[in-house]
């Protein structure tokens, strides 16, 4: 028999039961992708890929340099080769920067023996992973940027016994390793040797060779496009394999592009787009960025309005690309749940609500402060509006969709009466009527203007040296993108030389998530160090120079 408070709490305790199965019904009720959500993360699940291993040797030992004219003010000069590294004690050297010659994604490790004495006691290391020069000549401390500490490179270890071979088991990205010996006894020497890097990713295919024809800039662009590609495809799509190590559907979006017309690792494009269906909210909303670790989850409450409409675009581009009709059906809910979600934001006169989508959610298109996203934002939901109904009908399912046509007609009318001013042939965004290229470029990708008002449009923002420019690569590929739909074939070869051709001039060896030519020391987080120097979103060059050959090669 159950006395007093004892049956008070079994009480407690069953209606607790009563009322958490009853809230869990009611959320699995409203759950609009409930039969389906299981399979796709079951899919999923079932294409993560097996990384290829690739064993990388350091080519010299360097030292770094101030040099005004190199990339943030420091290059690296060869100091010593590796074999004198190898046979000097580490203690005589103390610190050294050891070059890969390329950049890599994966794990280091390096072995410990003694030269005299008996090992007496551990010995402590500093080691810095660092993708460019300066990563290793800033300090880091007191840190000041605006993203977790933790995500720069620099990891101490101590180790207990020698000889012996350690590896650190956090994944690394980079091409140099900064060795700083911190801690020993006196009583015994030793050296390190057979220091290596097991690189890591999935892109298995090797793409076919460019044109004889081809510029050599254009083919060291393609090289370099194809290297930051293949670092970030791992396990997902990454952004960036030292940060954020995650799969953004903005990124997919472009790294599935520049896949399509390389590697054509297409089932990683397919598991990202089922991984990113499973894990969306439970109301049918896509989350715009998905973790892996320790099981694949969502980022709760990142939803960016530009990169669910994009999920579609990726949808389409991948049916396109496989005729996967299968996948592309079973998906299909998914791209018109976003498209009932912004149709919500539209209104009667046929303008987004602005106010309310930027309240709502995250308007990303760049990393540019001051940029006004209003034209952009209109722009991008008729871009996505035409590509999904596009995959409706080749789905046969424009039925499900019948409304799309007149709305976009709606939108385009209502953005040349509200967001165009004629005098000026360009769109202006905002209260403060701001020019932007990102304004210009998506309602030429929408197809809000005609030839002659694109290529003007276009034409006149380049003249204007206060008009916003684009913030990184991620926006300029969307700016070459409308060069080409517009016709100006040369001057999108000429932007992808100058601008992607600059990163290659200071040096790069995988593009960057951030390059401004005028201010290399520009990061969204406020310190240089922790911006990604591999970045995915860069890597599209790859996409238009194979896509295009009568353009590039």
């Amino acid at each position: 028999m159950i006395k007093g408070s004892c049956k008070n709490h079994l009480l407690r305790f069953v209606v607790l039961a009563m009322l958490t199965l009853l809230g869990t019904s009611k959320l699995s009720a409203q759950d609009v992708y409930r039969s389906l959500r299981q399979t796709w993360l079951k899919e999923a699940e079932a294409l993560k890929p097996v990384l290829s291993e690739t064993v990388k040797r350091p080519l010299n030992l360097v030292q770094l340099v101030k040099d005004q004219h190199a990339f943030q003010g420091w290059k690296a000069e060869n100091a010593a080769s590796v074999n004198d590294f190898y046979n000097t004690s580490i203690k005589k050297q103390n610190t050294v920067i050891l070059d890969f010659g390329e950049h890599m994604t994966g794990y280091f490790s390096f072995s410990l023996a003694s030269l005299s004495g008996t090992p007496d006691a551990p010995v402590r290391f500093k080691l810095t992973f660092a993708e460019v020069p300066a990563e290793i000549a800033t300090p880091y401390d007191p840190y000041k940027g605006e993203l977790s500490r933790a995500w720069l490179q620099d990891e101490t270890i101590t180790v207990m016994d020698i000889p012996t071979t350690v590896r650190i088991s956090r994944r690394m990205a980079c091409r140099y390793v900064k060795i700083e010996l911190v801690g020993s006894s006196q009583y015994f020497d030793f050296k390190i040797s057979d220091v290596k890097f097991t690189a890591v990713n999935s892109a298995k295919t090797i793409p076919p060779a460019l044109a004889r024809s081809t510029s050599s800039m254009i083919k060291n662009i393609d090289s370099i496009g194809l290297k930051t590609l293949k670092e970030c495809m791992q396990t997902v799509y990454e952004d960036g394999p030292k940060r954020d190590r995650r799969l953004w559907i903005g990124d997919l979006y472009l790294e599935s592009l520049a896949n399509a017309y390389s590697f054509k690792n297409h089932d990683l494009t397919k598991r990202c787009l089922l991984l990113l269906a499973g894990l969306s909210d439970p109301d049918g909303k896509l989350v715009g960025t998905i973790l892996e670790s320790p099981t694949p989850h969502p980022q709760v409450g990142q939803h960016l309005l530009d990169y669910s409409l994009l999920y579609n675009v990726t949808l389409k581009e991948y049916l396109t690309q496989t005729n996967d009709l299968e996948t592309a059906n079973s998906l299909w809910p998914v791209a018109k749940k976003q498209i009932e979600i912004v149709k919500t934001l539209i209104n009667k006169n046929g303008m987004m609500d602005y106010k309310r989508a930027s309240k709502e959610w995250w308007l990303f298109f760049d990393w540019k402060d001051g940029l006004d996203k209003e034209v952009s934002l209109q722009g991008i939901t008729i871009f996505a509006l035409k590509q999904t109904y596009d995959l409706a009908k080749l789905l046969n399912r424009e039925t499900e969709v019948k409304d799309i046509p007149a709305i976009i007609t709606s939108m385009i009318k209502a953005a040349k009466q509200n967001l165009y001013d004629p005098k000026l042939g360009l769109f202006v965004s905002g209260p403060q009527k701001q020019l932007s290229y990102a304004s210009q470029i998506w309602m030429v990708l929408a197809g809000v203007t005609n030839a002659t008002e694109s290529k003007n449009a276009l034409t006149k923002i380049a003249r204007m040296p206060n008009a916003l420019k684009p913030g990184g690569p991620y926006l300029y590929h969307y700016y070459v993108e409308a060069l080409i739909k517009t016709g100006m074939q040369m001057e999108a070869k000429d932007l992808i030389v100058s601008y992607w051709g600059g990163m290659l001039s200071k040096g790069a060896d995988t593009f960057w998530e951030v390059y401004d030519p005028a201010d290399e020391m520009v990061s969204p987080y406020k310190f240089a160090p922790i911006n990604s120097y591999c970045h995915a979103w860069s890597c599209t060059p790859v996409y238009f120079i194979r896509k295009y050959p009568k353009i590039f090669q």
